[in-house]
């Protein structure tokens, strides 16, 4: 390890620091769109304080169609490395927080604050990886360009701008994963599908989930027809492990059920309330204490127990189960329910392996949804991303991770999506580290200070290493 870039990145950890508060500072959520600000007044001024602190460190800057800025070190012919950030955020609200998410706060060495590991406070140690190879001096044969976007959490549509308009270097990490490399990234279809009903059933609403892609904490369904008492006994023999309660309700059943979320790439630390329901539901029209109203109220909500039973993650019943050694097994989420006495719709969220394609998945898909009176009613989706490792670029991402960390560097397979599933050759490289929770998305986001400066070091090594 160069000694130089770690004296110069500890030496200016201030400065630093008072760059990624002035970021968290502004609470760069997606909002309405208008000229000039495609996803909101707040991503792009955290934009233009980007594009603001790169140009006064030096660096060449350009903004692209309101959604990307760049900042690049130049040598000789074009940017062999680039570096993908984003400074937009998810949501925070502050009654859970116990510091303002927006006001970057230090205790004990560990900095709090929405987007301090997700992404501003590694998009900050890229550029001072850049600032200190630039100070210093350090000899570049190519170019590094640090590219910042404002909508990796709804969906990345600045990067098919960008890319519609502009070209990114040949090799390209994003900090926005985990270390050492991520470099499979499962595929993924989050599917919708609907299903009729004859205006009439004993099932007066049952819905639950909000987020496409993770597992349902809460569900509730009203009940007409069936008494509280007949309830309450199917809800003490229940094994599902979720948390049911049940009361009287305008001269129906009020049925509540609170399961456990979880991202949908890891959907068996998770508890559906959505399926628990459905099972209950069902149990009660087996057992005819649930007169049926309506057949088809039945018949799907049977069907859908059948294909998406509780407990299932892998999308064994409905025929989409499958693994590989390089990116594990199929994951499967009925994530977000509701019907009604006139119909019902729903999503599901699938992350499938590299032994797959989004053809499969669809295909099965919409034979198991049939299958339970329901019409498949269209999807979003990605193929597998896939990157060799042993292909030059993660060779010396691997070499310099195991100098400056000190330890063996490995590839790793997620079921999630980072901001290079898109990209050609892009692989992850941080932010995270081994099995911590840093909050990300939730309540007291957090990064180490040392973290952070660490991330610093690495990425200016990386630069040399690349582009030296």
């Amino acid at each position: 390890m160069n000694e130089n870039i770690k004296e110069y990145i500890y030496s200016r950890k201030s400065e630093l620091l008072g760059v990624l508060s002035e970021l968290v500072a502004i609470p760069s959520v997606k909002g309405e769109p208008a000229e000039g600000t495609p996803f909101g007044k707040e991503p792009r001024r955290a934009l233009d304080k980007m594009l603001d602190i790169c140009g006064e460190m030096g660096f060449k800057t350009h903004c692209c169609e309101n959604v990307v800025g760049t900042a690049e070190l130049a040598a000789g012919g074009e940017a062999a490395l680039g570096i993908l950030c984003h400074l937009d955020v998810v949501p925070a609200e502050p009654k859970n927080w116990h510091s303002d998410p927006f006001c970057m706060t230090e205790r004990d060495g560990v900095l709090f604050g929405r987007g301090v590991i997700d992404d501003k406070g590694p998009a900050v140690a890229a550029l001072f990886a850049m600032k200190c190879v630039k100070d210093l001096g350090l000899p570049l044969k190519n170019g590094v360009k640090l590219v910042f976007g404002t909508d990796e959490e709804n969906g990345s549509e600045d990067l098919e701008i960008f890319l519609s308009r502009e070209k990114l270097p040949p090799m390209v990490f994003t900090p926005d994963g985990s270390f050492p490399i991520i470099n499979i990234e499962k595929g993924m279809m989050r599917s919708r599908f609907e299903g009729r009903v004859n205006g009439q059933g004993s099932v007066v609403s049952l819905c639950g989930g909000s987020i496409p892609n993770a597992v349902p904490d809460r569900a509730e369904a009203l009940l007409e027809g069936v008494m509280l008492s007949d309830v309450s006994a199917a809800i003490s023999s229940d094994k599902s492990g979720a948390v049911f309660a049940a009361d009287n309700e305008n001269g129906c059943v009020k049925i509540t059920c609170k399961g456990r979320s979880a991202h949908a790439s890891t959907p068996e630390s998770g508890i559906n309330a959505v399926t628990a329901l459905i099972g209950l539901v069902n149990s009660l029209f087996e057992s005819g204490k649930l007169p049926v109203c309506d057949g088809v109220q039945r018949d799907i909500l049977r069907g859908l127990a059948k294909v998406f039973p509780f407990g299932e993650t892998d999308g064994a019943s409905a025929g989409l189960k499958c693994s590989d050694e390089k990116s594990g097994a199929l994951t499967c989420v009925f994530s977000i329910f509701s019907m009604d006495r006139n119909g019902c719709r729903g999503t599901v969220d699938v992350r499938f392996p590299t032994c797959v394609n989004l053809d499969f998945v669809e295909t099965t898909e919409r034979a198991a949804l049939s299958y339970a009176c329901c019409e498949f009613a269209g999807f979003m989706g990605d193929e597998p991303h896939c990157v060799d490792e042993d292909s030059e670029f993660i060779q010396k991402l691997l070499r310099v991770y195991e100098r400056v960390e000190g330890e063996k560097g490995r590839c790793i397979a997620i079921g999630g999506g980072t901001y290079v599933h898109n990209i050609k050759g892009g692989v992850a490289f941080g932010a995270e580290r081994g099995d911590t929770d840093y909050h990300m998305h939730g309540a007291d986001e957090f990064v180490t200070v040392d973290e952070l400066l660490r991330d610093a070091v690495l990425f200016a090594e990386v630069i040399t290493e690349i582009c030296g």
